[in-house]
């Protein structure tokens, strides 16, 4: 029978609990993980800066040079779960700032004629929705040619929507959830557990109003109505944001814009999409629109490869250390849904 290890001061340990230098082992690979992730993670930045291929003396590329051109493509970014600023803002996170730029890089991106924004999200907050949306119209405004595709996957609702109103054509699956154009600004009444438990809350506060919203008393006429203006202002933002990109008329939008959910066979006959169709419908009509030739053009998902691999990093580093997924973060934020929200609720 094997002894039973022991601590270094001779007492015996738990079953359950590993021996220091099996704990100190997987430390090691820890920072060996961690040491490699930024390893790959600086040689893909090189990489990406020196373009398609090294300098010469007179600023040009060896490819220029040979006079090879990098064949037409089409873009592909892709946009999943709820739409959130980033907490740390960090390349490799998942938020609206690193998605942004994504979008900006594949466009910057030579031989690119169209991008795809392949859309599955329910929304998010407002501010975040609006950095992608205004950062695609900038986007256009820079390279004229360039043409934007909405392909919107199980859910493309509220903010996930108000995305692909900026892009020039939208393809969507029919069953397809989509729509729910409006805005929800979610506040709690908890003042009746708070008595149970015999909590009390009494701010200190410079006005009236500071504490607007609070979960731990009602909520009074007066302040009703402040939210609600400021609900009408974003609802207002997205109605408008609809009517332009879909080119509709905003007394056309507003009836369709009362909050409720659309199959993509229903936005269809609506005018909320413009065609049924998969991810090939999509990229063909993207193609189409940047005026590439080709039967099957070529796909670009370069600027994803940074986010894969500190995903792989981050499953690699929890089977190390035997961590549980909350027990570690590199690949992607966890913010909070807070504020105003373009956000289905149901997809939340």
């Amino acid at each position: 029978m094997d002894p039973i290890p022991e601590t270094p001061g001779g007492a015996p340990l738990e079953p359950h609990q590993p021996s220091p230098r099996r704990v100190k082992r997987r430390l090691m690979a820890a920072v060996i993980v961690l040491h490699a992730a930024s390893l790959l993670a600086a040689a893909f930045l090189i990489v990406r800066s020196r373009g398609d291929g090294p300098k010469t003396e007179s600023g040009g590329s060896a490819k220029n040079i040979l006079n090879l051109k990098p064949k037409d493509s089409v873009g592909w970014v892709s946009i999943r779960g709820p739409i959130m600023s980033s907490e740390s803002g960090k390349p490799w996170e998942r938020g609206a700032e690193q998605w942004a730029r994504r979008i900006e890089q594949m466009a910057e991106t030579k031989g690119v004629k169209a991008i795809v924004l392949d859309i599955n999200s329910p929304g998010g907050s407002v501010g975040a929705v609006q950095e992608i949306y205004t950062r695609i119209l900038r986007v256009k405004e820079k390279h004229k040619d360039l043409k934007f595709v909405a392909l919107f996957g199980d859910v493309a609702a509220s903010g996930g929507y108000y995305l692909g109103a900026a892009c020039d054509k939208i393809v969507a699956h029919p069953g397809t959830l989509t729509g729910s154009i409006g805005v929800i600004f979610n506040v709690s009444n908890m003042e009746g557990l708070f008595a149970k438990v015999g909590y009390k809350s009494d701010p200190i506060k410079s006005g009236r109003h500071k504490d607007i919203g609070s979960p731990a008393r009602p909520m009074t006429a007066e302040e009703r109505l402040i939210l609600q203006s400021l609900i009408d202002d974003a609802y207002g933002q997205f109605v408008a944001a609809v009517a332009k990109g879909r080119n509709l008329p905003e007394d056309v939008v507003r009836p369709l814009a009362d909050g409720r959910i659309y199959s993509g066979n229903q936005a269809l006959s609506l005018k909320l999409v413009d065609q049924l169709g998969d991810s090939v419908d999509a990229t063909k009509l993207a193609a189409e629109l940047g005026g590439i030739k080709d039967e099957n053009p070529r796909v670009r998902r370069d600027t994803e490869k940074l986010n894969d691999i500190f995903e792989l990093l981050e499953t690699r580093a929890r089977l190390t250390l035997g961590m549980s997924s909350a027990g570690l973060t590199l690949g992607a934020a966890a913010p909070t849904p807070r504020g105003l929200l373009y956000a289905w609720a149901g997809g939340l």
